[in-house]
């Protein structure tokens, strides 16, 4: 008798395999970031007090690392401007970071950031410019 493929004899086509156990044990799921913790700063928000030589300055912090940043500091470069719009002089300062920041975290700080009276004389101002962090 003619076999499946029409020829007498032909044994059957072979069939689908088996599929091969899975392994043993839940599939891994998603994972977060890993690694050290990554600071983003963002644009410092500058708010005139009253003051000339303060300014209140807000700063984002944003960690897209794996692991949360514990502790650390944020330096200030804070600018004295002149009448005409003279940049005279950058003097620094440094407060504590708002830690910890976890993984994923953003964290909005305001800071109230100073230089001596002395060194803004009336018809000048401070602007901070540039704020940077460092962590552990």
């Amino acid at each position: 008798t003619p076999g499946p493929g029409g020829t007498p004899g032909a044994s059957p086509a072979p069939g689908p395999s088996t599929p091969a156990p899975s392994p043993s044990g839940p599939e891994p799921g998603p994972t977060g970031p890993t690694g050290p913790a990554v600071l983003q700063v963002g644009e410092p928000v500058r708010e005139a007090l009253d003051r000339r030589w303060c300014e209140k300055v807000t700063v984002e912090f944003r960690n897209t690392g794996g692991t949360p940043a514990v502790s650390g500091t944020v330096t200030f470069a804070t600018h004295i401007i002149g009448a005409l719009g003279v940049d005279w002089a950058t003097r620094e300062s440094r407060q504590a970071l708002p830690a910890p920041i976890g993984p994923g975290a953003v964290r909005k700080q305001a800071y109230t950031v100073c230089v001596d009276a002395w060194r803004v004389p009336l018809g000048m101002h401070i602007e901070t410019q540039d704020v940077t962090a460092t962590w552990k």
